[in-house]
């Protein structure tokens, strides 16, 4: 790992200046409202924190200012998506625990609705298993918009107020299909990526394609095309996205109430330039909520090496935490509590037009809280620097295996893969007599499709002696090629194929929803006959990568580490 600027023996004041300061920016203003006076000063308030200010080339976003952190460090930076996501997703848990049905109507007019997706063409939902189960996927976002005085004043840097918000917060929440685990993945806000052409949906303002850091893309149009850039970044379908802002952070906090927090020495985020979130904690463990809970996660300086590395573990620290209080304090079962947090939560949601209802939101409450907590695993999406190092890339062959693992609903934690797999059946139908139908899925919004891939690997199928194939001329999007078959009689012939092909065995799929065996020709395979060969070999994944930096939600033991420079 990459060493930090700040030592031990070095005061604050000593430290190497940052990149914000070597580009001429305050830097000061680089630390997601962290800057401004402590909270034992006098005048203090909320709104004296200082927020990113848009580098002026990159229009409103802000990789310029970013700050240099170590290399190699296991990623970290983005998963700030606790500040809000967790407790969008806590009051997910609680909608599932009781919340009055007769309150439904007051609180579906708190809600509010977005388009699901701004993008051209849709990722093919994925078809259901052989027990008709789906896996659920949520974008869970936090947008910086200053549109209210509540805003401006918890977010700061008032010049930003008229300037569109970004997506600084993005988490994807994925439910396996069985709902016995759930993974969640973050991406570092300043991840260069593929933004897909969009359309506002009020102002009708069509945004053309283009490469930016992905928290630009709720400027195109809203959460809808922040949906469709992680859709084609990922190659994942994304059900639902939930969005919330500033002032719903600590309402929400408010209305969960205080949940235990750790640190392995006594710790003040303050220093003489104004750097830190002015959270102040004495050693041991503390129950923090409105605030100083937002305090907690957005703290960078005082943990670890004062970088969003150490700020990212210190949210899932409270993550963990919070998801556990709300499954088990008894404090859930009091009606006005209940209440409350539902009241913070539809106030403080903007929600996908298919989560337009309080009953949806319950019953999407009611499947997430059947993951065990020791199922949760948290991740943030493996990255590299750039080569300047003002902004990341998904990590080659490692984020592209975090993406694939959700995408073929395998659990992140690895316990997936310990029953020993039942020997493969025999293929029971001749080759030449087997019907499949090949169907092109490599339609893309970024890239289009490539025309005639199905007839290709229908001729290709017939050389190798499968003459009975035929092909679907309509067009779908699919990332992985795979091969569906409607029973197990199926699924002999099935591995066989995908075997011909030099498909692993992971592509094939039985689905209740498929009438007969049907070949998708995903994006994974655009050009030639032979389907290329995966980095690191043919062996699916069983297990998220190490620079993953997974993270277990039934993890109780977990401290935060102090920088001994911004200890008392």
């Amino acid at each position: 790992m990459r060493q930090s600027s700040v030592r031990g023996e070095r005061s604050p004041e000593q430290r190497r200046p940052g990149k914000a300061q070597r580009l001429g920016f305050d830097d000061s203003l680089y630390e997601d409202g962290e800057g401004g006076l402590p909270p034992d000063a006098p005048g203090w308030t909320p709104g004296d924190d200082g927020e990113v200010p848009p580098a002026p080339d990159e229009g409103g976003g802000r990789d310029g200012g970013r700050r240099r952190r170590k290399k190699g460090g296991k990623g970290g930076k983005g998963r700030k998506a606790l500040r809000w996501t967790a407790l969008g997703l806590g009051f997910l848990l609680v909608a599932g625990a009781g919340a009055g049905y007769w309150y439904y109507e007051h609180l579906n007019a708190n809600l509010r609705k977005a388009p699901r997706t701004l993008g051209g063409s849709d990722l093919k939902k994925p078809d259901p298993n052989a027990f008709g189960q789906t896996p659920l996927n949520i974008l869970l976002l936090g947008s910086d918009g200053r549109d209210n005085k509540e805003n401006i004043k918890l977010g700061g840097a008032r010049q930003d107020a008229d300037r569109k918000p970004l997506a600084d917060v993005q988490m994807l929440l994925h439910v396996s299909a069985d709902r016995s685990n759930m993974s969640v993945i973050s991406i570092p806000r300043d991840t260069r990526v593929t933004i897909p052409k969009c359309t506002d949906p009020k102002t009708h303002e069509k945004y053309p394609q283009t490469t930016a850091a992905i928290n630009q893309s709720l400027q195109h149009g809203g959460p809808g095309c922040t949906l469709a850039t992680w859709q084609e970044l990922t190659g994942i379908y994304i059900d639902h996205f939930m969005m919330v802002d500033f002032s719903g952070v600590v309402d929400m906090a408010d209305a969960i109430g205080g949940v235990p927090v750790c640190v392995d020495s006594n710790v003040y985020s303050h220093d003489s330039k104004g750097h830190g979130s002015g959270l102040k904690l004495t050693k041991g463990t503390h129950s923090v909520k409105g605030v100083q809970a937002l305090q907690w996660l957005r703290t960078r300086y005082g943990f670890e090496d004062n970088t969003d590395i150490g700020r990212a573990k210190a949210q899932h620290m409270y993550m963990n935490s919070m998801v556990r209080q709300l499954k088990q304090n008894a404090k859930l079962t009091n009606p006005g509590e209940l209440n409350d947090l539902a009241e913070a939560a539809t106030n403080a949601l903007t929600v996908d037009d298919g989560l337009d209802t309080v009953k949806k939101l319950y019953d999407l409450g009611g499947d997430l809280n059947r993951v065990p907590t020791k199922r949760i695993t948290m991740v943030t999406m493996p990255w590299v620097y750039s080569p300047d190092e003002s902004y990341v890339l998904p990590k080659p062959g490692d984020a592209e295996q975090t993406f694939a693992m959700m995408r073929n609903d395998t659990a992140l934690d690895g316990r997936g893969a310990k029953k020993k797999p039942a020997p493969d059946p025999k293929p029971s139908t001749p080759k030449g007599e087997l019907k499949v139908v090949v169907q092109n899925g490599t339609n893309s919004t970024v890239t289009g499709p490539v025309s005639g891939r199905a007839s290709v690997i229908q001729q290709q199928l017939a050389q190798r002696g499968y003459t009975a194939a035929g092909t679907d001329s309509s067009l779908t999007t699919q990332a992985d090629t795979t091969i569906t078959y409607r029973d197990k009689a199926q699924r002999g012939d099935a591995l066989a194929l995908a075997k011909a092909l030099g498909l692993a065995k992971s592509a094939v799929k039985e689905s209740s929803a498929v009438t007969q065996m049907r070949l998708v020709v995903g994006n994974d395979w655009r050009t030639g006959t032979e389907y290329p060969k995966k980095q690191g070999g043919d062996k699916d994944a069983d297990k998220a990568p190490d620079s993953a930096d997974a993270l277990n939600g039934d993890d109780k033991k977990a401290c935060m580490k102090v920088n001994p420079d911004y200890s008392f």
